[in-house]
């Protein structure tokens, strides 16, 4: 099956819909996965107690279904989302997309900011809804190849978001108001497949607030610094966020603009997952120590990443960067989701909150949080302490480098597996619709 950036159609531009039309030469942005901003140039494009049990219950429900109708269109209060952003300079981002986009309109009137995208939520959406139905039997009979047809679902529903969220970018200056779209996953291991495929999804959806997101795969590093200007990454380990960071530094600095005010960018950092891997080789260990441990790594780890950021956004490189309008790239804490039900459900939102970062959470974590989160900062509160389970946990056989390198492939295999995967569905009803014409 052919890539994004190389797909059957010669010209895979002319192969989407006329109504991608340039409005204006935004630059291009990738959600390390960056995004860019007008005027930006496109070489920037974008450089990634908890063993108590949660008894809460939920007092409503602000969950997104993809359904087959119109948006419900129903009115939020004030949450605790808008104290997140207004009182502790974290933004918010829900991390799920579907059909109908006006589904967001609540969840934004509840504070959400941004979306987030992967192949996975796309997976969900298109396989489980008819409501992607008439668009692809359009392309379908128009003779569109399946994996063409799919950036184009894709595309729309990134391109209707972007509208939504555009009073936000406004208001903020480009600050917040994102929509993130992931490159293929078949590309993790393609640095230069990876700078095409960004450039070709920044084109096509052709909005100011796209963030386009490239995997922090060694390979894609390159990536990160050819295309700076605003996107994201996908990180699991310290060693990679500071190869992301020199990245977007090295970009910056390379780009040879005056004015680098334009240039937006964030680093996503996962952390449920951590936990998920690293407790089972706790389990495997068995001592009490090993045990204790348990629902503490990735949090601990998340802290100093924060530190890290705050070490490398600072000194003599950095202040003269920002003499030229330079913007710091922000983390983003992705896989904010519970896995284990014996850990509270906001495990991964309270502990993570911090000025200039962003918390990306799907319908499980935002629900708790807006239920029964408290805001304050408590990204740097206890770094010594999380400093002592890094080293515990390594002092015990944990390889932190191993960890990183096995999420990071898992990752982008699982991607790869729900990309294959809506291709085959999508492939078998574009079967049973030529079998229908004919």
């Amino acid at each position: 099956m052919a890539t994004i950036s190389k797909l059957s159609n010669p010209n895979p531009v002319a192969s989407l819909s006329s109504s991608f039309k340039p409005r204006s030469s935004s630059s291009l942005k990738c959600f390390v996965g960056f995004p860019t901003r007008p005027g930006f140039s496109s070489k920037l494009v974008s450089s990634s107690s908890l063993s108590s049990i949660n008894t809460h219950p939920f007092r409503g429900s602000l969950v997104v279904r993809c359904s087959l109708a119109d948006g419900n269109g129903s009115s939020v209060k004030r949450t605790t989302l808008h104290d997140l952003y207004e009182k502790e300079g974290q933004s918010p981002w829900y991390d799920n997309l579907c059909r109908p986009v006006t589904d967001l309109l609540p969840l934004i009137a509840s504070g959400v900011r941004g979306v987030t995208s992967n192949p996975a939520i796309f997976q969900k959406a298109i396989s489980s809804s008819n409501a992607y139905n008439d668009q692809f039997r359009e392309l379908v009979q128009s003779g569109k190849d399946i994996e063409s047809a799919y950036w184009e679902l894709v595309v729309k529903d990134i391109q209707d978001a972007c509208k939504l969220f555009e009073p936000i970018y406004d208001q903020t200056d480009g600050g917040d108001g994102y929509v993130s779209v992931e490159v293929s996953p078949r590309l993790a291991d393609d640095t230069n497949g990876t700078i095409e495929a960004a450039k070709y999804l920044h084109e096509v959806v052709d909005r100011p607030n796209v963030y386009i997101k490239i995997p922090a795969t060694a390979p894609c590093i390159p990536s990160i610094k050819e295309v700076i200007a605003n996107g994201i990454s996908l990180i699991f380990s310290l060693a990679r966020y500071e190869a992301v960071i020199d990245a977007y530094l090295d970009g910056l600095e390379d780009s040879g603009l005056s004015d680098l005010s334009r240039v937006t960018s964030v680093a996503s950092f996962f952390v449920s997952r951590v936990d998920t891997l690293i407790d089972k080789m706790l389990e495997m260990i068995g001592t009490p120590e090993a045990l204790d441990l348990r629902g503490k790594a990735a949090v601990a780890q998340a802290a100093l990443a924060y530190r890290l950021y705050q070490k490398k956004f600072s000194g003599p490189r950095w202040e003269a960067l920002v003499k030229k309008g330079a913007k710091k790239q922000r983390l983003l804490w992705a896989s904010t989701s519970v896995k284990n039900p014996a850990y509270p459900d906001t495990l991964y939102v309270a502990p993570l909150i911090g000025p200039d970062t962003v918390s990306t959470m799907p319908d499980q974590a935002l629900q708790a949080f807006i239920d029964h989160g408290t805001v304050s900062r408590t990204i740097d509160a206890n770094v010594s302490e999380a400093e002592g389970i890094y080293s515990a946990l390594e002092k015990l056989g944990i390889d932190w480098g191993k960890v990183g390198s096995q999420l990071e492939d898992e990752g982008v295999e699982s991607f790869k597996k729900s990309f294959d995967s809506l291709l085959d569905t999508l492939q078998e009803k574009a079967n049973t619709l030529k079998f229908v014409i004919s």
